[in-house]
């Protein structure tokens, strides 16, 4: 079994699992007392406080432990907020920040920045959305879903001129490197870096307002309240130094496994889409959707043939709507797998994924009766948004059907409908929003727009070849 899925939690490093176990019998006591036991706790406490803001970038003192990464996000976003509330209570976020940013910024005025079809926000975008009442602005290092790298560093200057703290998303990359950039409060979780679950850590440069909300708590400068998990918190900081002396070599290495991937898969299996940035991006990290799949038939039949890997395909268990960060990019949605490998990926299993993936996208299109693929036309893009779109001579009722039906209704009787007609897909699937605009883009065909229908939506679809 092959477990390509480290971008949501990473297994638990050898380093990590040496650390808990021996902080298991010398760590159990409370750190806050003065006895032979406390003092022997707190030592070990100092020291992974030391080492995990060794890693970071920044002193011991403006780094505390919380019971989890998104819980440090929460307490990020509040106590930043509630620090600066005499300024506003506008809070800047990217597009496809985590849902941890995103959920913590719904309880103030929150300003979205868009990103590009890479996922990328551009710096200037972001700085242009911060006000006179701009409390705080979040922008994470690394995206979760498709592993592109964000400017950090020139956010946070163009951040620091405007007055505005910065808070940083760190937990994919950290296990990487430190991120760079004069930013005024980052997060991370130890389980993304192969430490144990229940971990997350929270700095707060100094001078950056900050209070903390909820009863006060003499634990974690009152940011954390609750006794510490010493033996998790040294494994984690054991574990996050081992991973950083490993990085440099290993990002080489998944690097170039990741490029094959990239590179491979849209000759392999037809109409495939490899999303996000090409370069700027996580060593690690691939995502890719396929038309006409079925993601949670894909993920299950993958799993089946010995790979677990993840997906923000809008047609699995856990969602009916598109990621966000899919959505947020305008890119196709369904059929979506997101590859993350380990350290120590052997080359010999990447080659072994990339012979089961054809066979296996093929059985779940064949299984949907979806159409065969063909090259699309050379006739340039397809997304031509905005036009009035006139009657339409053709109209496929996808209504009750989900994602990836709609799409390959659509496919299935394109061919019937004359170059230059038009077709009118009714579909009540949040995703076709996302999905026929794509497949537009990818057969190059005219995408007309939507409007409501009586039931659903109406998207309209020239054909151009």
């Amino acid at each position: 079994m092959s477990y390509f899925d480290t971008a949501s939690a990473a297994p638990l490093h050898p380093v990590a699992r040496q650390a808990l176990l021996a902080a298991l019998d010398e760590g159990w006591a409370d750190p806050a007392r003065l006895y032979r036991e406390g003092r022997r706790a707190r030592l070990l406490l100092d020291a992974a406080r030391e080492a995990a803001a060794d890693a970071v970038g920044c002193r011991p003192d403006e780094l505390v432990f919380t019971p989890s990464g998104t819980r440090a996000v929460h307490t990020g976003v509040s106590g930043a907020m509630a620090g600066r509330r005499r300024t506003g209570r506008q809070v800047v976020v990217s597009a496809v920040e985590h849902s941890s940013v995103l959920h913590a910024a719904e309880a103030y005025e929150r300003v979205t920045v868009g990103v590009d079809r890479s996922g990328r926000v551009a710096a200037a975008d972001f700085a242009a959305a911060l006000r006179a009442d701009t409390a705080l602005a979040c922008l994470q290092s690394a995206n979760h879903e498709v592993g592109t790298v964000q400017p950090v560093a020139e956010a946070a200057a163009l951040c620091r001129a405007a007055g505005v703290p910065l808070l940083v998303d760190a937990a994919q990359s950290l296990g990487w490197g430190r991120v760079e950039g004069e930013w005024s409060l980052l997060t991370a979780s130890a389980h993304k870096w192969g430490g144990p679950s229940g971990v997350g850590l929270l700095v707060v440069r100094k001078g950056t307002r900050f209070a903390p909300q909820g009863p006060a708590d003499e634990r974690e400068s009152g940011r954390a309240p609750g006794f510490e998990n010493l033996p998790a918190i040294v494994a984690a900081a054991a574990s996050l130094r081992a991973v950083r002396e490993e990085a440099a070599q290993e990002a080489v290495r998944l690097s170039a496994l990741v490029d094959l991937i990239r590179s491979r898969v849209p000759r392999v299996v037809p109409d495939v889409e490899v999303v996000g940035h090409g370069t700027l991006r996580l060593p690690h990290l691939v995502t890719f959707s396929c038309l006409y799949v079925d993601g949670e038939a894909l993920l299950t039949g993958l799993d089946r043939a010995g790979f677990s890997v993840s997906s923000g395909s809008s047609c699995t268990s856990s969602t009916l709507t598109p990621s966000h960060v899919l959505k947020a990019m305008g890119v196709l949605s369904e059929g979506n797998v997101r590859v993350s490998l380990p350290p120590g990926t052997a080359a010999q299993d990447v080659e072994r994924f990339l012979a089961v993936l054809p066979g296996v996208v093929a059985e779940v299109r064949s299984a949907l009766g979806a159409p065969s693929s063909a090259p699309a036309a050379s006739s340039g893009p397809g997304r031509q948004g905005g036009r009035e779109p006139r009657e339409s001579a053709l109209v496929v009722d996808s209504l009750g059907k989900l994602c990836p039906i709609p799409v390959i209704d659509l496919a299935r009787v394109i061919d019937d409908v004359p170059v230059g007609g038009l077709v009118t897909v009714l579909s009540d699937d949040e995703a076709a929003r996302l999905d026929i605009p794509a497949w537009c883009e990818m057969r190059a065909h005219d995408y007309l727009g939507e409007r409501p229908a009586e039931r659903g939506t109406a998207y309209t679809v020239r054909r151009r070849a």
